[in-house]
């Protein structure tokens, strides 16, 4: 019997597709709008509520990063870039086809595009408007507080988790980006409120955070969860430790509503990553989760070869439509995406020993309060990120010790 359809909503402006990094940088905004028109011309947007979401304004960004911050994007130009040295160094920004955060024209407007979507995604979850919302512009998980990393300028991902935890006691994030989701991790590192579980290339990589005792401090120990992968991890050794873990993890923190970072690196053959995931493999991180039918937000992140993002994430859109999409498109092109022959460095003995070590961890998580004793906040206008949540301990960063030597390895990618 065909599982029961779920109401979908897919947010997607136009004009996200004209921003460009410029200076070769790999980071394409383009790409969704690719993603868009491979969902359109295989009829998706017929079967679900494509809406144009509504940019975020100032007030709003600053929920969760710094005022000064935010003020500095809204006002820099390309033009202004030498004057403003300092405080681009500040933020860890600079000038196009030097830095992985340049300033381009339209920065502001295209960070309160894509931070748009994914709040309306939230808050369609929210409300109990859809049970799945989608935000392939979204994701941008490396960005901080008060400052821009790996493409990253303002984090999406907090800014959707904050607006579900106004009505969710729990939210569960999942990343299965190549790259460790650095920003979301240490904005919740002090709290249980919410998990975050990051699947990512371990070692001499890009952010260098994620270690595997990397599991958060105070209230929120044991509330990050960290699984450092190798190169060439294929579909099978993927599942090995994701599915038993993802189980683990749904049995023992039974969240409210689940944000996952879905990006498209981690499948074989992207210019920037050294995983060798099918589009089956990638997917199948997805698919599982559905089963647990917990409202989603699913959005995108990295992924560089434009091409394979797009059929990725047209893909995975089908696939939690339950449709699965035929292979061909355009007469001569194909859907699937072929593995390679890349050597595998994962030993099945090394990630048996990931996986136990994860789900030891996890079985230090304290009982799940009763549907009659879970407090559920009330619903509010504005909420700042360290309300509710714990003080922040100016000698604790997320991510570890692993953080002091976060840039030491050349340059950022998400």
């Amino acid at each position: 019997m065909k599982p029961a359809e779920k109401v979908v909503a897919y947010f997607y402006d136009d004009d996200i597709g004209n921003y460009c990094y410029g200076g070769g940088n790999p980071m394409r905004p383009h790409r969704a709008r690719m993603c868009y028109t491979l969902v359109d011309s295989y009829g998706l947007t017929k079967k679900m509520m494509v809406q144009r979401p509504r940019a975020r304004e100032f007030e709003e960004l600053t929920q969760f990063h710094a005022d000064d911050y935010i003020n500095f994007l809204r006002g820099v130009t390309p033009n202004m870039v030498d004057e403003n040295m300092t405080q681009l160094r500040r933020f860890n920004m600079g000038i196009a086809g030097e830095a992985d955060c340049p300033v381009f024209d339209g920065l502001y407007e295209y960070c309160q595009v894509y931070a748009g979507g994914s709040v309306d995604g939230a808050a369609q979850l929210a409300s109990g408007a859809a049970e799945i919302s989608f935000n392939w512009s979204g994701g941008m998980h490396h960005a901080k507080k008060a400052e821009a990393s790996g493409f990253c300028y303002v984090n999406d991902i907090v800014m959707a988790i904050l607006e579900l935890l106004k009505t969710y006691a729990r939210v569960l994030y999942v990343d299965i980006d190549i790259h460790h989701g650095d920003g979301v991790e240490e904005a919740f590192y002090l709290t249980d409120r919410v998990m975050t579980v990051s699947f990512h290339k371990y070692g001499e990589f890009f952010p260098g955070t994620g270690a595997l005792d990397d599991i958060g401090y105070g209230k929120g120990k044991y509330y990050t969860v960290n699984v450092p992968l190798k190169d060439g991890m294929d579909d099978d050794s993927y599942r090995l430790v994701y599915e038993p873990i993802m189980q683990k993890v749904m049995e023992m923190y039974q969240p409210g509503a689940i944000v996952m970072c879905c990006g498209a690196d981690s499948l074989s053959g992207d210019r920037l990553g050294c995983f060798n995931l099918s589009l089956e493999g990638h997917s199948n991180c997805l698919e599982f989760l559905a089963k647990f039918n917990v409202p989603m937000v699913i959005l995108g992140g990295g992924g560089y070869t434009l091409r394979n993002v797009a059929r990725c994430w047209c893909y995975e859109t089908g696939r939690m439509m339950n449709i699965d999409l035929p292979d061909g498109y355009l007469d001569t092109q194909r859907l699937r995406i072929a593995v390679s022959n890349m050597k595998n460095a994962n030993e099945r003995q090394e990630l048996e020993q990931i996986k136990t070590a994860v789900l030891e961890h996890l079985s230090h998580l304290p009982p799940v309060p009763s549907a009659q004793m879970a407090y559920v906040p009330p619903r509010m206008g504005r909420v700042k990120a360290e309300e509710g949540l714990p003080e922040e301990d100016p000698d604790v960063r997320g991510g570890g010790q692993a953080h002091t030597d976060a840039r030491r390895w050349g340059k950022g990618w998400v």
